[in-house]
């Protein structure tokens, strides 16, 4: 993710240093960093400034974090020992808050973000997924920890907003955005395709895995609700709004796009460390409530290496119908009620 931010990043005219380790630093520096869309087959080389540390007297107007939850802790010591930086951007997953952030570095520098975009490494070659429908900018959200909009979060929003492909979503409320991604993903579809033999197909043709993603994201609503955090963006409160069947049934043709095969079984096969990170972080938001998870729960087990996935196209659990009787029982009591003025008015 890195590594595409950098290249759009000096498409659009800014100067951009790489900051690069072991392998991938002298990738960079034999072949330049090469970048494969994954709709088009289309290479193109860069050659942004490597560097092989943030030292502390280093000046830069804003350092971008796009690493893995659990690997971004574990530099917050760099990032606090230089002080010449006003401006941090995590672009990252996260569902315990800002809080190790801010105490590592101080609120008036953290920046929170998402980076809207899927990508995977094969040798030196990053192949990435960007676009939003029907090829759109994707918006990239990005919020202060205070929740303002500050015009220091409209040039950041700027910069990003400046890269090919990219606009910008200005949030107030980044957290309960980054909460409900975790909500949608990390304890609920992540595991069910660990269920499913982490295979978009093969979960796509399994109910049950597609019942118990379905079911424990809503549990995960639950729980964040709870919480007193809203549901956001609003496009995913639609597992609050449709039935078991209809999700499941539109779940299962999402899933089964091949774009799925680079936003999961390829993004996501590199990163299963922070999945299991990020689904105990938001366990751990759980256990502050009485919410009852038993989808959730179940999914959990998945995360173990030694557990055995689903059967393929197992259907154990029946889906949950209950919506249909009551609009049978309102569609009756309609009836009724036609009746009953019918003999009144004769």
């Amino acid at each position: 993710m890195g590594s595409l931010f950098a290249a759009r990043l000096m498409e659009a005219g800014h100067e951009v240093s790489l900051l690069a380790r072991g392998q991938r630093l002298d990738d960079l520096r034999k072949v330049g960093l090469v970048l494969a869309d994954t709709r088009t087959g289309q290479e193109t080389v860069a050659h942004p400034k490597i560097v092989e540390r943030l030292r502390p007297q280093d000046a830069y107007d804003l350092v971008m974090v796009m690493m893995r939850k659990n690997q971004a802790l574990e530099i917050l010591p760099i990032l606090a020992k230089n002080q010449h930086t006003p401006n941090v951007l995590f672009l990252m997953n996260n569902a315990a808050g800002p809080g190790e952030l801010v105490a590592a570095l101080g609120q008036e520098r953290v920046v929170t973000g998402f980076p809207m975009a899927a990508a995977y490494r094969r040798g030196h070659v990053v192949h990435y997924l960007v676009g939003g429908p029907q090829g759109r900018d994707v918006a990239i959200p990005i919020g202060e920890v205070g929740g303002r909009i500050t015009p220091r979060l409209q040039e950041v929003g700027r910069i990003l907003a400046s890269m090919p492909g990219f606009a910008v979503d200005l949030r107030v409320d980044m957290d309960a955005w980054l909460k409900t991604h975790v909500a949608l993903l990390m304890v609920s579809l992540a595991p069910a395709m660990l269920a499913a033999g982490w295979d978009n197909l093969r979960m796509a043709n399994t109910r049950d895995a597609m019942v118990l993603a379905t079911r424990a994201v809503r549990e995960g609503y639950r729980v964040l609700r709870a919480l007193g955090y809203p549901i956001v963006p609003r496009r995913a409160r639609i597992f609050e709004r449709f039935p078991e069947p209809i999700l499941v049934w539109g779940f299962r043709k999402r899933i089964a796009d091949p774009r799925m095969r680079v936003v999961m079984l390829e993004h996501g096969a590199a990163a299963r460390d922070e999945i299991k990170f990020l689904a105990d972080e938001f366990m751990a938001l759980k256990r502050k409530t009485s919410v009852p998870t038993p989808a959730m729960d179940h999914l959990f087990i998945y995360f173990d290496p030694d557990a055995q996935p689903m059967p393929e196209g197992s259907a154990w659990f029946p889906l949950d119908w209950r919506f249909l009787w009551r609009v049978g029982g309102v569609l009756a009591g309609v009836l009724v009620l036609g009746m009953v003025l019918l003999v009144f008015l004769k």
